[in-house]
């Protein structure tokens, strides 16, 4: 176990983008610290909340609403954890068991964070039904089926990262909630029960521990069969399908590398999986222009919803260029072509995806005039500003992307990550500040200036470009060399 322990941390240190990645990981902490207050906070004032201002049994409500923190803890673990990579086949060399290789990495996974931030909510809680008379042993068992159910969702996520029950508990949830919210199905009033079992029946805990038990048994024998090297970890020959996208070829020399990015796409299911978590930030702007949510109403919030619905491919896809190549980027380097060809068809390819999710975005008219105009202009902005931001910043981003990784073992499973969120707040803020200066004189002159400023980069774009070209010519010896680290 220290063996593995020593190797992953010789791994990550003498990784050549450690500072990048050790800078990351302060900054998650950071946040992960924040949410582990807020938890622990809720935690501990939601009994008095439940009882005092909704005059309802806190338990029993808590309860009520368990299934959907179990569908929504599969859903977050499926597009945003990632999967703890252990280089597997070096070890394979050597006199070490499989048994011990597959639990250290399943083990690994115990670190994440989505498992120990529920601990920071029902501690609190499970001290707080103690202190106001709860049964204790009841409490306890409750505690412990509550755990084993977040833990089962963390070896469920292991069985089901390699096909589409992810996307299928989002469905799940979203039909769920919809019918709930409109008062149609209530699946609380059936999911209630079984949760509250656990604490009038602490046998009732022993089902969720034997689920722990058996998730962890079937990923456990998964990844296990997988691990051969003439066959599980070896690299899947498939029959190559072209497709020659001749109607490209009016744009000269870009006409190539879009070829490229679009067959990138349809080819591999990391790409594929990116280009649909795109769509589904379409539909952010339900959270800020229905009134569901008191907290966001307000201008600058739109401001907010309309940059993210217009630019879900411009963070979860161009966020990561030029990683997406990072399999054949020597080869690149070695072609007649320039970086600023390189770069337009990337800026082109981002352009026509945040067009084209305006237009799919056009229904919200049904919320007002002015819903439209928010994200009208927020379009202009991401255009014309955000769309250099991410470029600019992938000449930093040096994390070689697997596109097969979805077959591999313990692979790099993530199409939408947490630290392309942390990335992308700066590009979120400040279209929100420039807004605030302009509303200080009217909404009017706010909405003016963001859509200036989007139109004054669409003007700049040739004195941009080359200061982006610039800035990937000066990274371009440790971006090669970034991407031959394992």
């Amino acid at each position: 176990m220290f063996q593995f322990v020593s190797l992953q941390w010789k791994s990550f240190t003498r990784s050549a983008s450690f500072s990048t990645h050790l800078a990351m990981k302060i900054l998650i902490g950071f946040f992960a610290l924040y949410f582990a207050a807020t938890f622990a906070i809720m935690g501990a004032l939601v009994y008095p909340f439940i009882q005092n201002e909704m005059a309802l049994d806190p338990l029993l409500t808590v309860n009520q609403f368990l299934i959907y923190g179990c569908f929504y803890w599969v859903v977050l673990r499926y597009f945003i954890q990632k999967t703890p990579v252990v280089n597997i086949a070096p070890l394979l060399l050597h006199p070490i068991s499989k048994n011990k290789i597959v639990h250290f990495a399943m083990g690994k996974t115990l670190s994440s964070a989505f498992n120990w931030l529920g601990l920071f909510f029902t501690v609190p809680f499970s001290i707080v039904l103690v202190v106001e008379g709860h049964n204790w042993g009841g409490v306890l068992s409750w505690f412990v089926g509550v755990l084993s159910f977040v833990l089962s969702t963390n070896y469920l996520n292991l069985l089901i990262n390699n096909n589409k029950v992810g996307a299928i508990a989002l469905s799940v949830l979203a039909v769920l909630g919809g019918l709930h919210y409109v008062d149609v199905f209530d699946i609380t009033v059936y999911s209630g029960p079984v949760f509250q079992a656990l604490y009038e029946h602490p046998i009732a805990a022993s089902i969720p521990l034997i689920l722990l038990v058996f998730l962890y048994r079937a990923a456990f024998s998964d990844y296990k069969k997988g691990m051969y090297l003439d066959g599980g970890l070896a690299r899947q020959q498939t029959e190559a399908k072209t497709q020659d996208f001749t109607w490209l070829n009016r744009f000269g020399k870009t006409a190539v590398f879009l070829k490229n990015d679009l067959r990138l796409i349809l080819r591999n299911k990391r790409s594929k999986s990116t280009a649909l978590m795109s769509f589904f930030f379409l539909f952010y702007g339900l959270f800020f222009f229905t009134g569901s949510v008191a907290m966001y109403n307000g201008p600058m919030w739109f401001v907010f919803a309309g940059i993210f619905i217009s630019g879900g491919f411009l963070f979860s896809f161009g966020q990561f260029v030029p990683s997406w190549d990072s399999a054949y980027y020597p080869l690149l380097m070695t072609q007649n072509t320039s970086y600023r060809e390189y770069l337009n068809s990337k800026w082109a390819l981002i352009v026509v995806a945040t067009v084209f999710s305006w237009l799919l975005s056009i229904p919200y008219i049904y919320f007002g005039w002015d819903v439209f105009f928010f994200i009208l202009v927020a379009t202009v902005y991401n255009i014309g500003v955000n769309s250099y931001l991410v470029l600019w910043g992938g000449a930093y981003i040096k994390m070689p992307i697997d596109l097969t990784s979805n077959k591999k073992a313990f692979g790099d499973k993530q199409a939408f990550n947490v630290k392309t969120v942390l990335l992308s707040i700066p590009k979120l803020v400040l279209p929100v500040l420039i807004y605030f200066l302009g509303t200080l004189y009217s909404e009017q002159l706010g909405l003016a200036l963001v859509a200036l400023t989007g139109v004054l980069g669409l003007a700049f774009k040739n004195l941009v470009f080359t200061t982006i070209e610039r800035i990937y010519v000066s990274q371009k010896h440790k971006t090669l060399w970034a991407y031959k680290q394992k």
